[in-house]
């Protein structure tokens, strides 16, 4: 597992390296949307509405549209200038009595793993928190965004939950709740026996996403079956080839050809070599007859 944040938290003027690491992953069966005649995948493309053209991730900036329908443009360089100062530090604001936290603001949670030789801040934290049954708030900065988020420790490690800013969570009024009257002693004291017949200590290992299981049999099913619904794996295509590469082939190509080519007329070479080799021995030959000329011309 590959931590995807590097920082410390600020503990007072204790400094504790930390790793973060996501806790939870999606164990949901994902869905590809296909066209339904021929099982074809469907794309989509990144289309401006003013020029129709596709555009690219790098050529699209973010925009806010105003309630009066202005639209402000803002840039990476805007981004840029906004505070982050705590992008690499964790700083404890305060710690609170951890029930006085409402489940409903709980987010997202993290792991944190000590990065250091000598992880006793870690520890000292960890030990800190266990005993005094409190949990710090901190400021938590992830993709340049900046959360509220809650220490605290599980199974004696530190635990980072991101918390929802208090105008995230709804207030909801219901006209219906508001009208019902209170039950009555009977109904609760028999509800209360209810609930004592159905308590028990919580075991999350009990409990399993029933939904998914029999979802997945549905499709282990359709494809032992060989259901019409299974659309067979196109065979595995060549991969495509850009131009320049192309080219490359055609150009070996011709050249194992051209190189076939010279292989067959290419005999005629070693018979001109043979040749020269012979006529330089005659004239060798020759030369060497000189001097009985010499001979003739003294007899005379």
């Amino acid at each position: 597992m590959r931590s995807i944040w590097k920082g410390s938290i600020a503990f007072g003027l204790v400094n504790v390296p930390v790793k973060v690491y996501s806790a939870t992953e999606d164990h949901d069966i994902k869905f590809h949307q296909v066209h339904a005649e021929d099982g074809g995948r469907i794309k989509y493309d990144r289309v401006c509405t003013v020029c129709g053209k596709t555009v690219q991730y790098a050529d699209i900036d973010k925009a806010y549209e105003s309630p009066e329908g202005d639209r402000v443009i803002l840039t990476d360089e805007d981004f840029a200038k906004l505070p982050v100062a705590e992008k690499h530090e964790i700083p404890v604001l305060q710690f609170v009595p951890s029930e006085q936290i409402d489940p409903i603001l709980f987010d997202k949670t993290y792991y944190l793993e000590p990065d250091s030789a000598t992880p006793k801040a870690y520890v000292l934290l960890t030990a800190t928190l266990e005993r005094v049954e409190r949990t710090a708030l901190v400021h938590f900065t992830l993709r340049q965004k900046t959360r509220l988020a809650a220490l605290r420790v599980r199974e004696g490690m530190l635990v980072l939950q991101t918390l929802l800013w208090p105008d995230e969570v709804r207030s909801m009024s219901f006209e219906s709740i508001e009208q019902a009257g209170r039950p009555r002693p009977q109904e609760i004291r028999m509800a209360e026996t209810l609930v004592d017949s159905m308590s028990d200590d919580f075991d999350p290992d009990k409990f399993t996403d029933e939904y998914q299981i029999e979802l997945k049999d549905v499709i282990d099913e359709a494809i032992a079956s060989g259901s019409e619904k299974v659309v067979a794996a196109p065979e595995a295509a060549a991969p495509a080839l850009d131009a320049e590469v192309v080219d490359l082939i055609v150009a070996l190509q011709r050249s194992l050809e051209a190189s076939g080519r010279r292989g067959d007329t290419g005999s005629s070479k070693p018979a001109k070599k043979t040749t020269a080799k012979k006529a330089a021995p005659a004239k060798k030959t020759t030369s060497k007859k000189a001097p009985a000329k010499k001979t003739t011309r003294k007899g005379a």
